[in-house]
């Protein structure tokens, strides 16, 4: 059977049904557009809160990788902890960056306080969308910390060279009037007399404390003053920074344990029983068993949380010259070459006995011990200058690695590139360098200025080392 649905059904609505359908139609409809129009402001709302807030995200990872990056910047760059100035560079920071219409600040709150340094940048973020619901803006707030040696409990080792050859005028006039007047620059207590005019000296530092003359040992004390001001002025209470004393020679003395008081450390320096001044010299320098005896004084690292638990630097003074003075006298000596020199006849080299050819650099990997026990380990060289018209100098310092006894004598392993032919002296900062806990804790230093300034610089640059806690 066929039939039409459209014949069949349009009797049974007729037209006042077609009416009535479409009259329904378009109340529906605006049934509807009343209904989309009363739901699409909490739709933009709901919107907004997921663009503006993805946004507010966006700004708040933004604002805490640039105030990481600015704290750590500003620890750096000064060496106080004075808050108004950490604020004040972290402000500068920020006003560099190009992406600041992403964001604006309002507050920068830095808390020095404690063993760490808190920053806080709070600002806000304009909103787009959510301005509908009557949210302007949308506040962020971030915070690094970070913790270091600057803000840490810290023991400070201050070690002194004090072997003959410190015994050196510490400038190149001094140096000069030295050789013109008794024919050596070394102020040594032990050697032949002179008798200059009238006047009789023992010793050749009888003359340079005459004459005035200023050695590397004198210079190794106004450095170690210069640390104590700065530690005066970042604990200025006294209570985080210890700082102790030790003199290095055939093996290591303790002249003074780390103390809280850098009063008492300025008298040990200076008093004439500790030998720590000109006063006195060592006749030797023996690395090997002086830095195992430094390293059971120091011990292991901590954390620097706590008082118990110091973080630990060793700063280490020296012209890195494993000798002793006795191979002067373990042979007999005929004098293979020479020369004049103000009318006299110096002798320039004689043969050297097998003593002589243990005069090296001494061998970095006797600094290990202290570095393994995770103290930090700084090194200043006082270059030891060629002295061409000294035969000891010839014969030893400024003979080449390859006649010296480092490797079979002290176990020596000449760094990677370097030539044996080259000469000890030249080899010496390569050692103290390889010594250090990296190179940005070593220091070459020739003058006096040069000398005091470094152990001051190296000492900043540590406190300067800092590590994001938060």
């Amino acid at each position: 059977m066929y039939f039409s649905t459209k014949v069949a059904c349009q009797p049974a609505l007729g037209r006042r049904g077609w009416a009535g359908w479409k009259q329904f139609a378009a109340a529906d409809q605006g049934a509807i557009a009343v209904l989309f129009a009363l739901l699409l402001v909490p739709v933009l709302i709901g919107v907004g809160i997921s663009v503006d807030y993805l946004r507010a995200y966006g700004a708040y990872v933004e604002m805490q990788a640039e105030l990481d990056v600015a704290l750590v910047a500003a620890i750096k760059k000064i060496d106080n902890l004075d808050t108004d100035e950490i604020e004040t560079l972290i402000n500068e920071w920020f006003a560099a960056q190009t992406r600041l219409e992403n964001y604006s600040l309002d507050e920068i709150a830095v808390d020095a306080t404690g063993s760490t340094i808190t920053a806080t940048v709070n600002g806000v973020v304009r909103t787009t969308l959510l301005q509908l619901a009557g949210i302007r803006t949308v506040p962020i707030s971030v915070t690094s910390q970070i913790a270091g040696p600057a803000t840490s409990y810290l023991n400070v080792y201050l070690v002194l060279d004090k072997s003959a050859s410190m015994m050196l005028a510490a400038t190149t006039a001094g140096q000069a009037a030295m050789r013109s007047a008794i024919g050596c620059e070394f102020a040594c207590h032990t050697g032949d007399s002179h008798t200059i005019g009238s006047k009789t000296y023992h010793n050749n530092y009888e003359y340079s404390t005459e004459a005035g003359i200023k050695l590397r040992s004198d210079v190794l004390l106004d450095a170690v003053e210069e640390v104590l001001a700065t530690v005066d002025e970042l604990d200025s209470s006294h209570t985080r920074i210890k700082v102790g004393l030790y003199r290095l020679s055939t093996t290591t003395a303790q002249v003074l344990a780390p103390t809280f008081s850098t009063s008492a450390v300025t008298a040990a320096l200076y008093k004439p029983s500790n030998k720590l001044t000109s006063d006195s010299s060592s006749d030797g320098t023996y690395f090997n068993t002086a830095l195992k005896v430094l390293k059971n004084f120091v011990g292991s690292s901590g954390t620097g949380k706590t008082p118990g638990s110091p973080l630990k630097l060793v700063m280490l003074i020296t012209d890195g010259v494993q000798s002793a003075r006795g191979w002067v006298t373990a042979a007999s000596w005929a004098c293979k070459a020479s020369t004049y020199y103000n009318g006299n006849s110096i002798c320039l080299s004689y043969p050297m006995s097998t003593i002589s050819k243990r005069v090296t650099p001494l061998n970095p990997g006797w600094c290990d011990p202290i570095k393994n026990a995770g103290a930090t380990l700084a090194t200043v060289y006082t270059t030891y200058l060629p002295i061409t018209l000294d035969w000891g100098y010839n014969g030893t310092v400024g003979n080449t690695m390859s006649s010296s006894n480092w490797i079979s004598t002290w176990g020596g392993k000449l760094h990677p590139g370097v030539s044996s032919s080259t000469s000890r002296q030249d080899y010496l900062p390569i050692a103290l360098s390889d010594c250090a806990t990296s190179s940005d804790y070593f220091m070459q230093a020739t003058e006096a200025n040069e000398i005091t300034s470094s152990l001051s610089t190296l000492f900043s640059r540590y406190l300067s080392t800092v590590r994001l806690t938060k």
